[in-house]
């Protein structure tokens, strides 16, 4: 028997769940590193031209080349670290001109995915601005797959990221470098390969985020760009020091974005759509005012001891 969910509650699903893979990775980079990464969203722009090449030129399902997703934006989110962040943490950079090194990436990383649309459309003829995958969509009891694989993915990443910090090594020396660095190097951790190994996680799970997202949403290169404040509103709203928060805020931020939308569009009409970007704006503001590191932050314990009283 197929559970008969309302088509806005079904984006709300396959949002939040996508958005949680990003904002996961965007908390990971920034806790090891302390890096505001705004080259974030556009990782998953690649993974969505990954997703348009395997359902357009190589006519397999997309969901074949999810691994593929995973190495080809990992591999540009270590190319951004090796390359460019590196180098310029090495030289004693501060974190503003990080992140304007971070802005300046995802300019050229952009740009070069135009050059690749272009390239697609002039030699292949096929659609690569604007692009709809949906139909491309395996239909299970006429429900999309990506219904089933992104709450799936998004589940079974928790549950492996618990695992990997918890009770492996590399999950002790990553909670070691990110709370004393200098202290994890004299114990003979390597900060750098956990740092390297942090931002092709976050690379690759942004890949795929982005493969997926193109069997639901409107692909472009400026994709990765639309969805930036809603990847920082999660991260921000979880907390950018606690994983375990950027899965509250993957999940809060993305059902009040599709929902809240929604609403409104049924109340005073669709000329509200294009102003969606604003409610995860409005979330991240009022989080920054109230509960500055986020709901990570809060002693749910003090609480429930208050509310047993």
């Amino acid at each position: 028997m197929v559970l008969v969910f309302p088509p806005i509650f079904r984006e709300a699903i396959i949002f939040s769940s996508l958005l949680t893979l990003l904002s996961i990775g965007l908390t990971l980079t920034y806790m090891t590193t302390r890096v505001p990464n705004f080259a974030h969203g556009s990782f998953a722009t690649v993974g969505a031209y990954i997703s348009l090449v395997a359902v357009r030129l190589m006519s397999v399902s997309p969901y074949l080349f999810l691994p593929i997703a995973f190495l080809v934006s990992g591999f540009v989110a270590l190319l951004l670290y090796r390359a460019v962040l590196r180098p310029l943490m090495r030289r004693g950079a501060s974190t503003i001109l990080l992140m304007v090194a971070t802005i300046a990436f995802d300019m050229l990383l952009i740009a070069a995915l135009n050059i690749f649309a272009d390239y697609l459309s002039r030699t292949y003829k096929i659609t690569s601005r604007y692009f709809s995958l949906k139909a491309a969509d395996i239909r299970v009891e006429g429900i999309p797959m990506v219904f089933y694989v992104a709450p799936l993915i998004a589940v079974g990443l928790i549950l492996t990221l618990y695992l990997l910090l918890t009770k492996t090594k590399f999950g002790v020396a990553m909670r070691a470098a990110i709370e004393n660095p200098s202290l994890a190097g004299v114990v003979g951790i390597n900060i750098d390969l956990v740092y390297t190994i942090s931002w092709i996680l976050a690379g690759g799970l942004a890949g795929i985020a982005g493969l997926l997202m193109s069997l639901w949403f409107i692909g472009n290169p400026d994709l990765g760009t639309l969805i930036l404040v809603s990847i920082f509103s999660a991260s921000i709203v979880g907390g950018l020091l606690n994983i375990y928060g950027a899965i509250l805020g993957g999940f809060l931020v993305g059902f009040a974005e599709v929902i809240v939308t929604s609403r409104l569009a049924s109340v005073l009409g669709v000329w509200v759509v294009p102003f969606r970007p604003v409610i995860p704006l409005l979330i991240m503001v009022i989080a920054l005012l109230t509960i500055p590191g986020g709901l990570s932050s809060i002693r749910w314990s003090s609480i429930a001891k208050l509310w047993r009283r």
